[in-house]
């Protein structure tokens, strides 16, 4: 019973049918619901009379004694039949019936002469349009075609296939096309099968693919596709997006054309025919599209609800189909119309009836319709109303408090007062669907209502309720008054330095601070007591640049939003442009151009330079190693000159010690005074003056060579400080160079 009212339904409805010229044709309709009930019907929307043609049945049905297509005045039989029944409940239509007249037309495409060599494959084609859908059939020589021949493939839209052609299929040929309206023969055509099987490569060949199709649910469709070759071509067909082709009601006829029974919407889609050379990957191709359309059909009924009066009734209806279907509503057999209270939502799919009074009691009506059919479902509202409910609350009336404030007040009804046991305020804008509209309770003893946060300026309605245990009563009547005006909130300010003599005000988008005409901008010098300004800015404008100011002193910026009501209250902030000045000297600006092109030159130079650096550290590198080896050769020879004259094996030991030990002394020395030794001590070792061996010997030492020598005899310390010391530690600390006598310079020499 989903979809039916229980005072007044559809049992059977008329449906789509095609009728036969000049014979009878009765249209069922069937109702059942709460006597008594009138059953009338309409055609394109205009009410039917009974006469002598058409007349309405004992059980509702409409008979038409005799169908014609088109009468002597002009008028058809054809066209959209419903049937409307009716009873103190309400009215309900029917689904619509599209009736229409069986036709034939001529053949508008006749099979043709054809001379195909042995083995191959022929094809005859015929095309007629007919209501309902001609069947056509075959003959060869006056005699029906032979469909147990496997070779031989009839499709339902007039074409016949012969494959593996034989000289026994040659003959000639027409069609039969049949129908209730009529039966007609096509034109004749001879095939001619010549010669012997070809055994010559030919590369397959798609003759005919397969045609755009757009069916119903539950319709067979047949994609053709025939092709040839040598070797014959293997035929095989896919869906264009991957998708499988399922192997439920699918079958192949002849030797390459695809059947699709009991179709569904899931089954649109592109579909291809490939012609494949056997063993290769040699093919071609051919594509089409069938469309599957589904009638509409409801996922969810309108259910048949009571509500009390005052209160919201909902009723849902949801339906599918393909393409998806159109919603509408009917009330009483009437197309609803929405208002104030009647609102229609989610593709119309939900219907709201807000605040419901007894005018509001009818069948409701969902229809939905596409080009595949359309169905229809009903539910009853009905309005709860109890004796003995109190009257409307009398005297309502509001006034107006500040900008966000309105108090209500009203009057007790005036009838059955006893039984009740509060108010309800209803409030909602003006400006607002009555969907927006929200409640406050208010006790049975309280006759006022303070309405707070409301929005300034606005305009709001008002009615009242009186509830009792049993129901509520009728509205009141309905009062609509405006909030007070305010002045706009204070804005958001913050200010920006840009440089010595300018800063930058910016503020909060207009959005946030209610309804204002614009802004007011002052500024001034601390110091002082006027203020330059105001500055009017439009309401849409949210930066301000403030600009010659003297970089020396403090500003104090103050910036608030007006409108018709007054000024809002102030934000007032200070700035300095003392610290940019100093950050301008500091840093001064810099050309970013002339920046870019040196940081481009450095980069350059940078490159280079590490390429040189790198080659002088090897050079240093190898002079030092050089360097380093021939002062140990000259370091040798003055060794040998020191070497004379020769001393004695024992003083030569404890002269070698004094020198060892001197040194060692005068190393920690200058580690720890940090001095080196001076020309003193470098004359008393080496006397510019040479002995007389020497100057026997015509030997010559210069003061020039001094420092050469000190140098030389320094780096010996050093290698012989690396060797290890042989001579243990003095018990007493000292070191040996103390144990020995203190000899002559000369002598140490």
């Amino acid at each position: 019973d989903f979809g039916r009212s229980s005072e007044l339904a559809f049992v059977v409805e008329p449906s789509d049918d095609i009728a036969v010229q000049e014979q009878p044709l009765i249209l069922y309709c069937q109702v059942e619901g709460i006597q008594p009930i009138t059953i009338t019907w309409r055609k394109n929307g205009v009410m039917i009379v009974d006469s002598e043609n058409a007349f309405m049945l004992a059980n509702g049905s409409l008979y038409v004694s005799r169908f014609q297509r088109v009468r002597g005045d002009g008028s058809s039989d054809e066209g959209e039949y419903d049937c409307m029944a009716q009873n103190h409940y309400g009215l309900v239509v029917s689904r619509k019936a599209k009736i229409q007249a069986a036709t034939m037309s001529d053949f508008h495409i006749h099979p043709q002469n054809a001379v195909v060599e042995e083995g191959g494959v022929a094809r005859f084609q015929c095309q007629i349009h007919g209501l309902p859908e001609p069947v056509i059939l075959w003959h060869k020589n006056s005699m029906p075609v032979n469909t147990d021949n496997e070779r031989y493939t009839l499709l339902p839209k007039g074409v016949l296939q012969i494959t593996g052609l034989r000289a026994e299929d040659s003959g000639i040929f027409h069609c039969v096309a049949t129908n209730i309206a009529n039966v007609k023969f096509s034109r004749e055509a001879r095939l001619t099968v010549s010669g012997s099987h070809s055994t010559v490569y030919k590369d397959p060949m798609i003759l005919v693919g397969p045609e755009n199709l757009t069916l119903t649910v539950h319709q067979t469709a047949v994609l053709e596709c025939i092709a040839t070759g040598n070797p014959r071509p293997i035929v095989s067909w896919s869906r264009l997006d991957g998708r499988p082709i399922g192997v439920e009601g699918i079958q192949v006829l002849g030797t390459g054309n695809l059947m699709i029974s009991d179709l569904t919407v899931q089954h649109s889609g592109i579909y291809v025919c490939a012609a494949n050379k056997p063993g290769t990957r040699v093919r071609r191709t051919a594509q089409g599209s069938l469309v599957v359309q589904a009638p509409a059909e409801f996922v969810q009924h309108p259910q048949s609800i009571s509500r009390p009066v005052g209160t919201t009734a909902i009723f849902t209806c949801v339906a599918q189909g393909e393409p998806p279907p159109q919603i509408t509503w009917l009330r009483n057999g009437q197309i609803l119309e929405t208002s104030d209270h009647i609102k229609l939502k989610n593709n119309n799919s939900t219907l709201s009836i807000y605040g419901i009074n007894q005018a509001d009691e009818a069948i409701y009506q969902c229809l939905a319709e596409n080009s595949a059919g359309s169905t229809q479902a009903s539910a009853r509202l009905t309005v709860l109303w109890a004796d003995g409910l109190p009257s409307p609350p009398q005297g309502v009336r509001a006034e107006t408090v500040s900008a966000t404030t309105i108090q209500v007040s009203w009057e007790k009804p005036l009838q059955n007062t006893k039984e009740i046991i509060g108010y309800v305020l209803h409030i909602r804008k003006a400006a607002d669907p009555v969907e927006m509209e929200y409640q406050e309770a208010v006790s049975k003893s309280t006759f006022q209502q303070l309405v707070t946060d409301l929005e300034p300026s606005t305009s709001y309605s008002f009615y009242i309720k009186a509830y009792t245990s049993r129901g509520a009563s009728k509205a009141s009547e309905v009062t609509v008054v405006s909030t007070l005006g305010e002045v706009p909130a204070m804005p958001s300010l913050f200010i920006k330095v840009i440089n010595s003599t300018t800063v930058q005000a910016t503020w909060e988008p207009s959005i946030k601070l209610g309804q204002h005409e614009g802004f007011k901008l002052y500024y001034r010098k601390v110091h002082l007591s006027q203020y330059t300004g105001p500055v009017l800015l439009a309401s849409n404008v949210t930066a301000y640049n403030i600009t010659h100011l003297d970089a020396s002193v403090v500003y104090e910026v103050k910036l608030l939003a007006y409108n018709q009501h007054g000024d809002g209250n102030s934000t007032v902030r200070f700035v300095s442009l003392r610290e940019t000045v100093e950050r301008t000297v500091l840093n001064p600006p810099c050309d970013c151009m002339k920046d870019e092109q040196n940081n481009k030159t450095s980069t350059t130079g940078i490159i280079i330079g590490i390429h040189i650096g790198v080659t002088c550290i090897i050079f240093c590198i190898l002079f030092l190693m050089f360097g380093y080896r021939g002062r140990l050769l000259m370091c040798k020879n003055v060794q040998e000159q020191l070497s004379t004259p020769q001393i004695p094996r024992s003083q030569r030991s404890a002269t070698g010690l004094v020198l060892n030990g001197a040194t060692r002394r005068d190393r920690e020395d200058r580690d720890l005074n940090g001095k080196q030794l001076d020309m003193n001590e470098l004359e008393r070792l080496f006397p510019a003056s040479p002995s007389q061996e020497q100057q026997e010997k015509g030997i010559t030492v210069s003061p020039a060579g001094w420092e050469h020598t000190w140098l030389c005899i320094r780096e010996l310390s050093l290698i012989i400080e690396e060797q290890p010391d042989p001579l243990p530690k003095n018990p007493h600390g000292s070191s040996p160079a103390a144990l020995a006598p203190n000899h002559s310079p000369a002598n140490e020499g």
